[in-house]
């Protein structure tokens, strides 16, 4: 009786553990994204990984240096960023996050808003979520 008791134990544990993790990545993308519109330089730099790979629906893929620069430069500006629909599996110390966004910027002087399904890619690096690749599509 104990050995099923702590069995199911480890299973509850175990199940709360990946729930806290999705919950904290939840928190991680949306202030990633906030970030992109507010231009926090401090904050793109923590949530993006050195080997950063972000892809735009038209095609058009940035590295971490590239997406600092534009965004500091004016080349994009996001005005908002908006995620619905948002589902993540963890699966260890990786994570995908799909969700479709409602996105406005301003490229080349012209503001659009998009509608974008997205997959983003996440990776733990201590104890915190890192993003690694992103992929959108029209």
């Amino acid at each position: 009786m104990r050995l099923f008791f702590l069995i199911a134990l480890a299973f509850v544990t175990t199940g709360l553990f990946g729930q806290g993790e999705e919950a904290k990545l939840t928190m991680t993308i949306k202030e990633f994204h906030q970030s992109l519109v507010n231009k926090n330089m401090t904050s793109i730099d923590q949530h993006t990984d050195k080997a950063l790979s972000y892809g735009h629906s038209n095609g058009w893929v940035e590295t971490k240096t590239d997406m600092i620069k534009d965004l500091e430069t004016g080349y994009i500006v996001y005005h908002n960023y908006k995620e619905d629909s948002l589902s993540i599996t963890v699966n260890g110390k990786m994570a995908n996050a799909r969700f479709v966004a409602n996105i406005s910027a301003t490229l080349h002087g012209n503001t659009t808003n998009f509608h974008l399904k997205v997959l983003e890619v996440w990776v733990n690096k201590g104890n915190r979520w890192i993003l690694f690749a992103r992929q959108a599509v029209r």
